[in-house]
């Protein structure tokens, strides 16, 4: 084994370690502080309900640490024994070439999206049916998976070919071609996902015309914000989770509010939400991330000039100088540096959803807000005591305390 190919197994091992740690952590942290909820929630969050929610918590933690050691496993068997195997079988049925690469990772995703499969169905049947999220049927799952995978396959086949023949006809600059052709599928996918795509998976009907409507236009209508109408998407028809966010990009843009946040909320609550997420559009944080991605997906393609070439991952790890096999290589590696950036993209997240109450705030005040913010909380069964390291790393929203917090001016 290259120092190299150890560096990179290595990073696995100590990532997943590091994910069970920090599981560990809200573990030990949600079951201690499971018996008293916060002060400052007595009087909106009841005992027991502080307790279905520190449940909740634990149970699902306690399921993901089962599926951190099972996905650093699958990484680990992937570069060890089982993706030699797996291109040894793609090239005795294909000819060396384009197909070839494609072919070989569109069996890759393949495969491990039916080795992730029983965690997902474990995840929808047992845990969030067993607290009483889950409302779809096998059927309804088994279709949105199919569907999702003829997606993946329709859009990301012809862009694994394109990707391929410009590194074999431009293989000193291909990779700032492809760099430029992926923010431009961006923009693009953002343009046509509220259009085309989602529609695919639940329905969309505009917002009735009532009192709430017309508020909320007003809203719109107040901070300048254009868009091609307010929505309502059959959430119910998947989960109990109530929420609302508003999609696309110029002119398609349109808000979408959950059928779940519509029958649990008030309609002081409604706008506050929305006046949230409106916020995010007025603070440009979309751009902003959009800017951040571009970042990213540059370096990620400069790293993918050395990693897909003749002396690149696949000869680190002794395996023929195929493409497809750096990428796959690259795709398994980049987990555990994504892993230990996290906190960087959690915190940028969190300091967004900051800005965006205070604008929700500014607009509509701070109690509606507050009331929205406890309500959710409450109805999603979120902790309100997670450990402060673990959501350093996983939570892009600051927990409900924090946030109620900031809207008084107490922190």
């Amino acid at each position: 084994m290259t120092p190299l190919a150890l560096v990179i197994c290595v990073a696995i091992v100590l990532s997943t370690a590091l994910g069970v740690y920090l599981r560990l952590r809200q573990l030990a942290f949600v079951a201690r502080n499971r018996d008293a909820a916060p002060r400052d929630f007595a009087k909106e969050v009841t005992l027991d309900e502080h307790r279905r929610a520190a449940d909740y918590t634990l149970a699902r933690t306690r399921f993901s640490i089962f599926e951190t050691v099972y996905d650093g496993s699958l990484s680990l068997l992937w570069l060890f024994f089982w993706l030699a195997p797996l291109y040894k079988l793609i090239a005795e049925a294909t000819a060396p070439g384009l197909t070839r690469s494609v072919a070989l990772l569109v069996a890759f995703v393949a495969l491990t999206e039916l080795l992730a499969l029983p965690f997902s169905l474990a995840d929808t049947f047992w845990l969030e049916a067993r607290f009483g999220f889950n409302r779809q049927s096998l059927a309804r799952f088994l279709g949105d998976w199919l569907k999702s995978g003829a997606l993946q396959l329709a859009i990301g086949a012809p862009l694994l070919y394109a990707m391929f023949a410009l590194l074999r006809a431009a293989p000193d600059y291909w990779w700032l071609y492809a760099f430029v052709g992926f923010m431009a599928l961006i923009v693009v996918m953002m343009a046509v996902y509220p259009t085309f795509i989602a529609p695919l998976f639940n329905k969309f009907s505009p917002l009735p015309e009532d009192d709430l409507r017309r508020r909320l236009e007003a809203l719109l209508q107040k901070c300048g914000f254009e868009s091609r109408g307010l929505y309502v998407m059959d959430a119910s028809t998947r989960s109990a989770r109530g929420n609302a966010y508003f999609t696309g990009f110029g002119k398609a843009k349109r808000i979408v509010l959950f059928d779940t946040l519509l029958a649990k909320h008030t309609p002081e609550e409604i706008e506050s939400i929305l006046a949230h997420e409106l916020g995010h559009f007025k603070f440009g944080h979309i751009r902003q991330m959009l800017a951040l991605a571009a970042a990213l997906a540059f370096v990620a393609f400069a790293a993918l000039h050395w990693a897909l070439g003749p002396q690149g991952l696949a000869a680190v790890f002794s395996m023929p100088d195929e493409p497809g096999l750096g990428l796959i290589i690259a795709l398994l590696a980049k987990e555990p540096v994504m892993h230990i950036l996290s906190p960087l993209f959690a915190w940028r997240s969190r300091r967004a959803e900051f800005e965006a109450d205070d604008f929700a705030k500014a607009i509509v005040g701070k109690e509606p807000m507050i009331s929205a913010l406890t309500r959710l909380t409450r109805d999603n069964l979120a902790t309100l005591t997670p450990d402060r390291l673990y959501a350093l790393f996983y939570y892009s929203h600051p927990p409900a305390p924090v946030r109620i917090a900031h809207l008084r001016g107490e922190a």
